[in-house]
């Protein structure tokens, strides 16, 4: 058979993830901080991007440009949103419902001043724990070894201030025996916070208690046995302890004293407060209001005098393309976060639309939800709503929740054609039922079982028992202990 060269035509379809359709996405999903720190960056290497302050034109205004739109933009002719300026407070009914839930106003922080404090105003950094304990190494430690060790056993410290049981791995890597490394977590034991280097609670204690001189044989055996006083079994710590009444309540009040966790004291980091990307709110007859939340929304524009100024000053090729691709990349970035915008807003409608019992009657009427069900009802695609649910939070009067929590899965009804129950609805019932048993009639999980389908949910044994360790509920057999002893 004789090889030849010949040439063939052949026609076939492919999607391609353009740059700018993959910039679309990444928007999508991002974080309100995400967002911010991401434009911050795009605004310093286009000089064609500026910040839009104040009453400035909206973003999507600014562009002035035709290019195409992001995959996955619907195109309903009833879009709710026309751009970042429109009016936000979309209304709708809410299942007939009657009565909004009483909320108070939300008040947003103003934005930060972006000009530098003065020197003088300026707050020092605050030590933390390394920092702490490598004074102490430098001072109480003169043997070289010893100090290495000490930099080691630093390092391996967790948040709390507790080391691994095993001290092998640190004797193995410096090359020395783990009697040596005993000898030097000896000294580290002396080292302020008190408890720090513990590789127990138990030993963390111990060292708290030895600082303060409070070691005795009595409170020894008391530390022996810390499951029963995690237990409430009072009476028989107090009899293996060998103690009377006064002497034991003491002992039980210096163990309060002490802190289970001395390397928490150095924590520096500053719990981040939520901020909402999305606001409901209670409006007249019964109906929500949903407004996205223009704190969170970088706002951008293209310097149009500028871009003019340098469109007349380039000269070479080279230049004119570096101008036409900065402001094609301009131009993409307005309009993608408009984009981004108007999808959080058509979902949050959407979500909040189909869950708007749960805002009127509370947890136990949130429906069963699946991410399709609000794709199908505003023409996108799932994985476009994936992304917008993604790392976003909903204000409303009930609380700050992620978009997340309002899908559950469906558990089906005992009666027939009966609407089916969301999963969290489900938790729910188990631990209001739970919290409001008896001390003499605690509910196992074969009776919870039988009264959520007395309510018509149908529901096994062990998905009972899977939600309420879940939920971190005790056994009834543990909680009827428990119970027995607090009476």
């Amino acid at each position: 058979m004789a090889l030849t060269p010949k040439l063939e035509l052949r026609q076939s379809q492919a999607l391609v993830m353009t740059p700018q359709l993959q910039q679309a996405i990444k928007l999508l999903q991002m974080s309100s901080l995400e967002l911010v720190a991401y434009v911050e960056a795009e605004i310093e290497q286009n000089p064609l991007l500026e910040r839009a302050d104040g009453d400035d034109a909206p973003a999507a205004d600014a562009a002035g440009d035709d290019t195409t739109d992001p995959a996955d933009e619907p195109t309903n002719a009833e879009d709710p949103v026309a751009g970042l300026d429109a009016d936000y407070d979309n209304v709708w009914g809410s299942d007939g419902a009657r009565g909004a839930v009483p909320h108070e106003p939300w008040h947003i922080g103003g934005a930060a001043n972006d000009g530098y404090a003065p020197v003088e105003q300026t707050p020092a950094g605050e030590i933390t724990l390394r920092d702490h304990l490598l004074n102490q190494l430098s001072v109480d430690l003169d043997d070289p070894v010893d100090r290495v060790i000490g930099v080691h056993l630093i390092d391996m410290l967790d948040d709390a201030g507790y080391l691994g049981d095993d001290l092998t791995p640190v004797a193995q890597r410096l090359g020395c025996n783990v009697a040596r490394v005993e000898a030097t977590l000896a000294r580290l034991h002396d080292f302020d916070p008190a408890g720090i280097f513990a590789r127990s609670l138990r030993e963390c204690l111990a060292l708290q208690l030895s600082e303060r001189n409070r070691l005795d044989p009595a409170m020894e055996v008391l530390l022996d046995n810390l499951d029963l006083l995690a237990d409430r079994e009072n009476e028989e710590l107090q009899r293996r302890c060998g103690v009377d009444d006064e002497d034991f309540a003491e002992m039980l009040a210096e163990i309060r004293a002490l802190d289970p966790k001395p390397g928490l004291a150095f924590d520096n980091e500053v719990a981040q407060t939520i901020m909402p990307d999305v606001f409901v709110r209670a409006g007249a007859g019964g109906n929500w209001q949903v407004e996205l939340n223009n704190d969170t929304l970088p706002r951008v524009l293209v310097n149009r005098r500028y871009v003019a100024t340098v469109k007349r000053q380039a000269r070479t090729k080279a230049e004119k393309e570096y101008l036409a691709e900065r402001l094609t990349s301009a131009n993409w970035l307005v309009k993608s976060l408009d984009q981004r915008a108007n999808t959080i807003l058509r979902v949050s409608i959407e979500l909040i639309r189909q869950q708007s019992r749960f805002l009127t009657r509370g947890v136990r009427h949130l429906r069963p939800l699946i991410m399709r069900d609000i794709a199908d009802a505003i023409e996108m695609h799932e994985s476009t709503v994936s992304r917008v649910t993604a790392n976003k939070y909903i204000a409303t009067p009930r609380g700050i929740y992620e978009m997340r929590y309002f899908f559950t899965n469906a558990i089906r009804s005992t009666r027939n054609h009966a609407e089916a129950h969301s999963s969290e609805a489900v938790r729910h019932r188990i631990k209001t039922a739970i919290e409001a048993e008896d001390a003499e009639d605690v509910l196992s999980d074969d009776r919870l079982v039988a009264i959520l389908r007395d309510e018509g949910v149908e529901i096994a044994r062990r998905t009972v028992a899977k939600y309420r360790e879940a939920m971190r509920i005790p056994s009834s057999v543990e909680r009827r202990r428990r119970k027995k002893r607090r009476y």
